[in-house]
């Protein structure tokens, strides 16, 4: 009889626990995923008013000074993929800093569109234009992932990056992204 109850108590309390078991989708873990997705793309871009589909996007250096009013340069892009950047004859490796955009690549959960910043022939910063924000689900995998993969195309200097688990669909549109601006900047 002392068994069966010992048994009984024990299970009941591995049942206890399991159910009060706090998954990684707790209210504390979304908090601190949505305060990092704010910090990660509050420097990135922001949109004019353009046609319904595309976006015009401008981009701030480390300082958050914009690069195109130092060097008279612009690098602007679109949902079709755009860009302009520099004048024709300039080399890559100039001392000052030069903005390429990546082409907007369409995944099963939407765009994703990598910006380049190119100083003295080098990947100085990644930052994403475009990046699926479609619920929760996104906002928490994309705020985990997209830091990661701009700092792996910084220190990789090309679209040759590891994925992170879970974030694969980003990953490929990241990479093609990443892969068509730094054939942009001649790198």
């Amino acid at each position: 009889m002392r068994r069966i109850v010992l048994w009984a108590m024990s299970t009941l309390t591995v049942l206890v626990l399991l159910f009060s078991y706090h998954t990684s989708r707790s209210s504390t873990a979304l908090v601190a995923a949505e305060s990092r997705q704010v910090t990660t793309t509050g420097k990135s871009s922001h949109s004019t008013g353009s046609t319904p589909g595309s976006s015009s996007a401008s981009s701030t250096d480390s300082a958050g000074q914009d690069p195109s009013a130092a060097s008279g340069s612009t690098s602007s892009s679109s949902a079709s993929g755009s860009s302009s950047s520099g004048s024709s004859g300039s080399a890559p490796s100039s001392s000052t800093a030069k903005t390429y955009s990546g082409d907007a690549v369409m995944t099963r959960y939407g765009n994703v569109q990598v910006q380049i910043t190119v100083k003295n022939g080098k990947i100085t910063a990644a930052d994403v234009l475009q990046v699926p924000m479609n619920d929760r689900h996104d906002e928490m995998i994309n705020a985990m992932a997209v830091p990661v993969y701009n700092q792996e195309a910084v220190s990789a200097q090309s679209a040759q990056i590891d994925v992170v688990s879970g974030a694969t669909y980003t990953w490929q549109g990241y990479t093609q992204s990443l892969q068509s601006a730094i054939d942009r900047a001649n790198l």
